[in-house]
């Protein structure tokens, strides 16, 4: 009995000892286990191309802002109430379309009594004509004096100067009565109308009645920072910014939905010297807008597109970002992948333009990154340079 005693409690003491023992054997199975699995397991098939050096377009982008050829306010020329209005806000007028009408009552009158004061004035002149030639063959015959006729002379040129006077005032209010009808100046569309039928307007007052942009063409303001500049300079030939300008290719706009604009636009000016609060230099393209889809106020992108003869392409699906740096598997002989850091020099469409990090002719792996760490071994399964490349800006 004593000895089964001894034997139980040297059991009990020893429990601790055989678990690790037990777990270090299982652990060592489901090692041996998952090794010999790792091993089975065969190569990823994964798609792998060429980096190929091929002709492309890139494109530089600048943020604009859209403005019509001419934003023209509409702004009264005389005092008066406005007794009309004939268009409404983002209407299209044509020139000399009716805009406005200001009470021409006023005005009609100032009209009126500057036609009477001008018939006075004509009548007192055609009297002061008659006393002078009533004159003239007294004083040659010696009856009067030359003395009256001078006189006479002077009261005829004084009153032909009122007539001149009286004929400028009727014009004059001529004007004044036409100033109440407000025309358009241009084709275009009429903006915001802040004022309303019975208010009103003064020649001095802060507000337009509205503004009317003429949009046959719009213009689209850019900046361009002191190192794009610089670019631009050394890109295009020239001695001058304008002979450079002259040399930029026809531009496209991409608009708020980023969707192309069909027609494209020229860069026709420059400003003469880069803002002391931006550090930019602004220009302007211009594009036609016969259909009148583009307004002012409108936002988009500029963008200048450039030729590069022989660039190394690497589709942007094919490569991965990492500490703010972009990489791409490429394959060795061995058919291990390896990360290699690039170096992008802009974008073409999907593709990166690389100037190092790869050599043309090597391979990377095009889809199933996600699933590859370095050292890794695939089994590459070839595509043709063709289909990836087709969509590239050729």
């Amino acid at each position: 009995m004593e000895t089964l005693r001894k034997a139980v409690t040297a059991i009990r003491q020893n429990i601790p000892l055989f678990l690790s023992v037990a777990g270090l054997v299982l652990h060592s199975s489901c090692n041996s286990t998952q090794a010999n699995n790792m091993a089975a397991m065969p190569p990823q098939e994964l798609p792998v191309i060429s980096v190929t050096a091929k002709p492309v377009t890139t494109y530089t982008e600048f943020t604009a802002s859209l403005q019509g050829n001419r934003d023209i306010e509409i702004r009264p020329q005389v005092d008066g109430y406005l007794q009309a209005i004939y268009v409404d806000e983002g209407a299209y007028v044509h020139k000399g379309q009716r805009l406005f009408k200001i009470d021409e009552r006023p005005f009609r009158e100032q009209l009126n009594t500057a036609t009477a004061q001008l018939l006075s004035a004509k009548a007192a002149l055609e009297s002061a004509s008659i006393n002078v030639n009533k004159l003239t063959p007294l004083v040659q015959n010696n009856v009067v004096s030359d003395v009256q006729l001078k006189s006479a002379k002077a009261a005829y040129d004084a009153a032909k100067a009122t007539v001149i006077q009286a004929e400028a005032q009727v014009q004059s209010a001529k004007i004044n009565v036409g100033y109440t009808n407000i025309t358009a100046p241009a084709d275009g569309y009429i903006s915001n109308i802040p004022f309303k039928t019975g208010s009103l307007v003064t020649k001095s007052q802060a507000d337009a009645l509205t503004v009317l942009s003429e949009n046959k063409d719009i213009h689209a303001y850019f900046s361009m920072s002191e190192t794009d500049f610089i670019k631009f300079k050394q890109q295009f030939a020239g001695s001058t910014v304008q002979e450079k300008i002259k040399q930029l290719p026809p531009v496209e706009l991409v608009l708020a939905d980023n969707s192309t604009y069909p027609a494209k636009g020229k860069v026709e000016l420059a400003e003469g010297q880069f803002g002391k609060t931006t550090g930019t230099i602004s220009f302007r393209a211009t594009f036609p807008n016969t259909s009148g889809l583009l307004r002012s106020g409108n936002t988009g992108k500029i963008r200048i597109p450039s030729q590069v003869s022989n660039a190394l392409l690497v589709p942007q699906e094919a490569t991965f970002e990492l500490q703010d740096k972009v990489f791409a598997y490429a394959v060795t002989d061995s058919n291990k992948v390896v990360g290699k850091p690039l170096t992008i020099a802009g974008t073409s469409g999907n593709f990166y333009l690389i100037t190092a990090g790869l050599k043309p002719g090597e391979k990377i792996v095009f889809r199933g990154i996600d699933r590859l760490r370095d050292g890794m071994v695939i089994k590459p399964q070839p595509m043709p340079a063709d289909s990836v490349f087709k969509s590239a800006s050729l």
